[in-house]
């Protein structure tokens, strides 16, 4: 057959998830299950002068919202589409039939050696340059933004490594390819023959000598002079530097293009590129943003890969073929000309069995981007995703693709005068009056610039899409603690609302330009933050109401509570069967609903305060980075899903209050009823009140014993557990007292 032949195959298929109209009836029930309980709200408000008005009113306001963003959440789960691709097909046209594959330079960010160490960025960049594509079509920069020498040391390390490291991988064809992952994966390969066998201690040998170099030079902080003398890069650190203050530094530690640039097989290397754009005091660096613009003008002097695949430094490959499977969607005949970016999922390797932390997003990957790729297309989410490096760069949908050829380089301009010449698109001044972080490369003015990025390229007319493979393809670190967690959620709780809040927002800026049901997709998480409001008062209002007697939802005998009895039964039902459908487990789900409370009733309060004072100009927005290590005894509670706190925080004493809060006020009222008014009387009058203090007495449970139990270094702070003990009984005092 020839090549036109099999221009009439499509390189990937689309398929509409099953029993999409059982699911609708089943959201239509629910949706009438909360017009009912609005409507009792409203018709059943205490008179004036009557004990719990305020409360009722305050309770009417909660489920209000409750509702309205459990419509915004449907658009997720309305039209799920799943995405298979055929790289089968694409190797038949593109290496069967002499096609010219695109360019891909793939982005790797690292801002911070002590909480990114430099040994698991290396990592990452080792598994991008063995990725299963022709080597002298690929290109790995690394921007550091930290302008560390001890980074820009592991990475030469690693450009010596990869020599063997690259041809070993595609030799036996393993899996992942990232060295660490791999070795810790198996102790020896599931041998084959003698050859893979020797092979396999060889290299292994060789990865822990360079691990040694690398953690002993991070150890000491300090390159000694006989490694500066290997390599002219060194030199750049001698003049002044300073984290926040130093020109910019651009290495080419592998030039793709020269042809001694040969692994020990003798195939050519991929380009390997080192970069720490210039930083001034009076500058604003934009944070990754600024970080990936600069990289995407540098590479377009040095490689102009037509594609462009971003990576965070913890992400590595794991998956050598994801680079076909970005490729089938960009280069289907049919619609990849309409196509901006792929984006993968993120997942994460150290996710314990349980997911303590609720840090795997296993609804969101395996249901709810498949539902926002049914309106066209996923969020961008900063890592793991293939962009078309024109789009990126403004070009508008319409206009037709200039494919610009790679300029050979002249035999005359070195490696050196390529540095040069490329290192004034990496300095502070340079996207003065350009369109830089406006209509070129990622937009500025917020910590999620990515998801502003991608909502800016939809909105234009282009799509996106979302592909999960059965093989994750990008594996990243989790955060190990309770801290880290809701310190990362916070920082995007924080940015999804700013974008609501700014020009950007999908509510204006999308308005007809996106579909409708990708804007309601959007918003489900743009609005994470007001979420706390809701959440905090239904979490202890009905408790302290409970302790006083006064009931806010119908008596058990009166028929108003089977629509409250069927929305919340058939919305847990619903997601457990859902997280137990995506691969978890009840426990899991179990850790999951404490997390949602917990970043609630936190992350997005203090992202909430910080966005509406941020918007009226009293505060500045940061950008914290999640550290990626943890100490050997926390990760190994970490293991053993033993909850860590181990540190006051403003977050925790809030916790622990509710915590105890509840506590408190299911006592008294299990007390009252066995010494009081009498189990049965309790029992009808506040049944829904009793039943949701005696779950958030539960879902707290880990945090009991925290607070109590715990004597290792992961409890929480004697000083904290006093401080929340008297704020909670003082709180329930003044109440009952008050009532």
């Amino acid at each position: 057959m020839g090549m036109e032949g099999h221009h009439e195959f499509p390189l990937f298929e689309t398929k509409k998830a099953k029993g999409r109209i059982i699911y609708r009836l089943f959201s239509s029930s629910m949706f009438i299950g909360i017009c009912l309980i609005w409507f009792y709200r409203l018709s059943h408000i205490p008179k004036q002068g009557q004990d719990g008005r305020w409360a009722w009113i305050g309770l009417l306001g909660a489920e209000l919202w409750f509702g309205f963003y459990w419509i915004l959440t449907q658009a997720n789960r309305w039209n799920l589409v799943y995405r298979h691709t055929f790289k089968d097909r694409l190797s038949q046209r593109y290496d069967e039939h002499n096609g010219e594959l695109p360019g891909v330079d793939v982005f790797v960010c690292t801002a911070d050696p002590k909480i990114e160490p430099p040994l698991m960025v290396i990592n990452t960049v080792l598994s991008a340059m063995a990725y299963d594509y022709p080597p002298e079509k690929l290109s790995v920069y690394l921007s550091d933004d930290g302008g560390s020498v001890l980074t820009f040391y592991a990475l030469l390390e690693a450009s010596k490594f990869a020599k063997h490291w690259i041809p070993y991988c595609k030799k036996f064809e393993i899996e992942p390819r990232s060295p660490a992952a791999y070795f810790r994966s198996m102790s020896l390969p599931a041998v084959r023959d003698s050859d893979e066998a020797s092979n396999f201690v060889t290299i292994k040998k060789l990865y822990k000598e360079m691990e040694n170099r690398i953690e002993k030079v991070t150890k000491l902080d300090h390159i000694s002079e006989d490694d500066r003398s290997r390599h002219k890069g060194f030199s750049e650190w001698d003049s002044y530097w300073s984290r926040r203050d130093h020109h910019t530094i651009l290495q080419i530690l592998i030039d793709g293009t020269d042809p001694n640039a040969k692994d020990v097989a003798g195939c050519t290397l991929p380009t390997l590129v080192y970069l720490a754009r210039e930083k001034r005091p009076p500058y604003h660096h934009n944070f990754k943003a600024g970080a990936m613009n600069a990289l995407i003008r540098v590479s377009s002097k040095i490689s102009n890969g037509e594609v462009i695949l971003n990576v965070d430094c913890d992400m590595y490959s794991n998956n050598s073929q994801s680079m076909k499977d970005a490729l089938c969607f960009l280069l289907d005949e049919e619609q990849g000309h309409e196509i901006a970016y792929v984006q993968f999922p993120q997942a994460f390797e150290n996710v314990t069995k349980n997911d303590l932390y609720g840090s795997d997003f296993r609804t969101v990957k395996e249901v709810e981007f498949h539902g926002v790729d049914g309106y066209g297309g996923p969020l961008y989410i900063g890592s793991g995703c293939f962009h078309r490096r024109d789009i990126l760069c403004g070009r508008k949908l319409g206009t037709p693709y200039k494919k610009e050829e790679k300029k050979e380089r002249q035999i005359r301009e070195s490696v050196h005068e390529l540095e040069e010449k490329s290192k004034d698109l990496a300095s502070c001044a340079y996207e003065n009056n350009t369109q830089w972080g406006k209509e070129m490369g990622l937009k500025y003015g917020c910590s999620v610039e990515d998801v502003i990025t991608g909502l800016s390229i939809q909105s234009q007319g282009w799509k996106s899409v979302y592909f999960n493979p059965s093989r994750p393809a990008f594996l990243g670190v989790a955060p190990t603690s309770l801290a880290q967690t809701l310190v990362q959620h916070k920082r995007w709780s924080e940015g999804h609302f700013q974008i609501f809040l700014s020009k950007y927002s999908t509510a204006w800026y999308a308005y007809k330009k996106i579909s409708l049901g990708l804007q309601l997709g959007y918003c489900c998480y743009s609005l994470w933050a007001p979420n706390c409001l809701a959440t905090l008062y239904y979490s202890f209002v009905p408790s302290l109401c409970l302790l006083s007697g006064i009931p806010l939802f119908p008596k058990v005998t009166s028929p108003w509570v089977i629509p409250f009895v069927y929305v919340v039964t058939a919305k847990y039902t619903y997601s457990l069967a859902e997280f137990l459908w995506s691969g978890g487990t009840l426990l899991g789900w179990w850790n999951e609903q404490r997390m949602w409370f917990y970043k609630r009733a936190t992350s997005y309060l203090f992202a909430f305060i910080d966005t509406v004072l941020n918007s009226l100009g009293f505060t500045e927005s940061a950008f914290v980075i999640t550290a990626k290590v943890a100490d050997e005894d926390v990760s190994e509670r970490f293991e053993k899903e033993i909850m860590e706190f181990g540190t006051s925080s403003p977050m925790f004493t809030i916790l622990s209050v509710l915590a105890i809060l509840n506590l408190c006020c299911f006592i008294g009222v299990v007390k009252e009823a066995i010494m009081g008014k009498g189990i049965v009387k309790v029992f009808e009058t506040m049944s829904m009140q009793i039943l949701l203090c005696g779950v958030l007495t539960l879902i707290n449970l880990p945090l009991y014993q925290g607070l109590f139990m715990r004597k290792d270094k992961g409890k929480m702070p004697s000083s904290l557990t006093v401080k929340s003990v008297a704020v909670a009984l003082l709180a329930c005092t003044c109440f009952t007292f008050t009532y």
